[in-house]
C-alpha cells in the first residue's frame, strides 16, 4: 500500500471542533482533536473542514482533563499530542485490524506517559484525562474509549451512543440498580472508573461502527452530555446539516443550560463511497473483538497487568491525589465496579436504591470495566491509629514514672 489510495481515498468528512470554558470553571482543560493522518494535519482552517479519507485514515478524539489547577489541562494537552503523534508514526496501516491495533495502543500510550509526567512533577500528582478518540479507515469507524467523554452517531432519525461511560453511574443502572430517570438527579454521577495518567496502565474499550452515507458522528466532553439532553443534541443535528453550526448551537445550548463544565464537541458528517443505509444495518454499542497481533508486530506487555494491585507509594499517591482534586470528575478504584456501590468518599448513595455490597449474582452483556484498587481498609487504618494510640500512651506511662 505504499503510496497506493485505498477504496476508503473515496469518503468525505465536512468536520468541525469547538471548546469552550463554560460559564463557571475559569480554565478550560479540555482538548480535542482533529487531524487527516495521512496528510499530517490537524489544522481546522476552512480548507481543511473538509477531509478525503485517505489511507492512513482520519482521527478525530475529545479528551476532559482533570487534576488541578493546570495539571487537567496538561494531561489532555499531552493525551491528544501523543495519540496524534503515535497515529502517524510507521508505515500505513495494513487493514481494519491494524489500524483498531494501533488506535488502542495510542491510547494506552498516552496513559503510560501522562502517568509517568505525573510521577516526575509533585506539582502534576493525580492528574488524568478522559479520552474518547475514533479513527476512521474504509468506512469503519472504530472508538477507544477510556472514562466518560461520548461518541454518539446520528443515522437518518436515529441517535445512537456507541461508546460506553466508563463511570459509576453507568455501571449502576446496567446492574438495575439505579433508573436512567434517577441517573439525571444522582448525586455522584461525577465519579469515573478510570482515566488516562491515574494508574499505570487502562482498559481501553473498543467499538466500531461501518458508516453508511450521510452518517453523523458527535464526539463531545461531558461539559455537552451532562447539560444538553440525547433528543435535543438529535435535533440540533438534523437541523443543522453543517458540523461548524452544529458545533455553535450544541455549544450554546450546554452554556445556557448552565455551562456548569467545560464544552468541547466535534461534529463529522460522512459522504462519498459509502453504501446507503439499510434496513439490515447495526447501529448500536458494538465491542470490537481485536485479534492478537502478528509475532512481528507484538508489542511489549505492561509490567502491571490490570487488576493487580499496586504498591509502590507513589503510583498509591497519583490515584489519592486524583480523587482528591478533581472538580467536575472523581476517580474511583476499584476491582469489581460494583464492589463500591458508594463512593470512595464514603457518603452515600440515594436512600433504598444502592448498598454497600454487590448483588448476589452480577453480571453485563459484555466486560465490565475492572480496575485495581487502592489503599487499605478504612477499618485497618483504625486499627492501626488506635494501635499507634495505645503505644503514645504507654510510652508516656512509662516516661512519667
Amino acid at each position: 500500500m505504499n503510496g497506493e489510495s485505498t477504496p476508503g481515498s473515496g469518503i468525505r468528512v465536512r468536520l468541525f471542533g469547538r471548546t469552550d470554558v463554560g460559564q463557571i470553571r475559569e480554565h478550560n482543560e479540555d482538548n480535542f482533536l482533529v487531524a487527516d493522518l495521512t496528510r499530517k494535519s490537524r489544522s481546522l482552517m476552512e480548507t481543511d473542514r473538509v477531509q478525503a479519507v485517505a489511507e492512513r485514515g482520519t482521527v478525530l478524539g475529545v479528551c476532559d482533563g482533570m487534576g488541578g489547577a493546570a495539571a487537567g489541562e496538561v494531561a489532555s494537552q499531552l493525551a491528544v499530542d501523543i495519540i496524534y503523534e503515535k497515529l502517524t508514526q510507521g508505515d500505513v496501516p495494513l487493514n481494519h485490524d491494524d489500524l483498531a491495533r494501533r488506535l488502542v495502543t495510542a491510547v494506552e500510550d498516552a496513559g503510560g506517559r501522562i502517568f509517568g509526567e505525573a510521577r516526575a512533577d509533585r506539582t502534576r500528582r493525580g492528574m488524568g484525562t478522559t479520552a474518547t478518540i475514533a479513527a476512521l479507515l474504509d468506512g469503519r469507524l472504530f472508538v477507544a474509549q477510556v472514562g466518560d467523554s461520548r461518541a454518539y452517531v446520528l443515522r437518518g432519525d436515529k441517535f445512537v451512543q456507541v461508546s460506553r461511560d466508563q463511570s459509576l453511574v453507568n455501571q449502576l443502572i446496567e446492574a438495575g440498580q439505579l433508573t436512567e430517570e434517577e441517573a439525571e438527579t444522582f448525586e455522584h454521577n461525577n465519579i469515573i472508573l478510570q482515566a488516562l495518567g491515574t494508574a499505570e496502565t487502562v482498559q481501553v474499550d473498543l467499538t466500531y461502527v461501518d458508516l453508511r452515507k450521510g452518517d453523523t458522528l458527535l464526539v463531545c466532553s461531558d461539559g455537552l452530555s451532562g447539560m444538553v439532553r440525547a433528543d435535543e443534541m438529535r435535533e440540533v443535528l438534523l437541523t443543522n446539516r453543517e458540523p461548524f453550526d452544529a458545533c455553535k448551537e450544541l455549544v450554546d445550548r450546554a452554556n445556557r443550560a448552565g455551562g456548569h463544565d467545560n464544552i468541547t464537541v466535534i461534529v463529522a458528517v460522512f459522504d462519498g463511497a459509502l453504501p446507503p443505509p439499510g434496513a439490515g444495518d447495526v447501529l448500536a454499542y458494538q465491542k470490537y473483538p481485536l485479534p492478537e497481533a502478528p509475532a512481528e508486530q507484538t508489542v511489549r506487555a505492561p509490567s502491571v497487568q490490570p487488576g493487580d494491585v499496586y504498591t509502590d507509594s507513589p503510583s498509591q499517591e497519583a490515584q489519592r491525589e486524583s480523587r482528591r482534586l478533581r472538580v467536575g470528575h472523581t476517580m474511583v478504584g476499584m476491582t469489581n465496579p460494583m464492589a463500591a456501590s458508594t463512593p470512595a468518599s464514603g457518603t452515600a448513595g440515594p436512600g433504598g436504591r444502592v448498598s454497600s455490597s454487590p448483588p448476589a449474582t452480577y453480571s453485563l452483556e459484555d466486560d465490565p470495566v475492572s480496575i485495581p484498587t487502592s489503599g487499605l481498609a478504612p477499618s485497618f487504618v483504625g486499627m492501626l491509629v488506635l494501635l499507634a494510640m495505645l503505644l503514645v500512651a504507654i510510652a508516656g506511662f512509662l516516661l512519667l514514672r
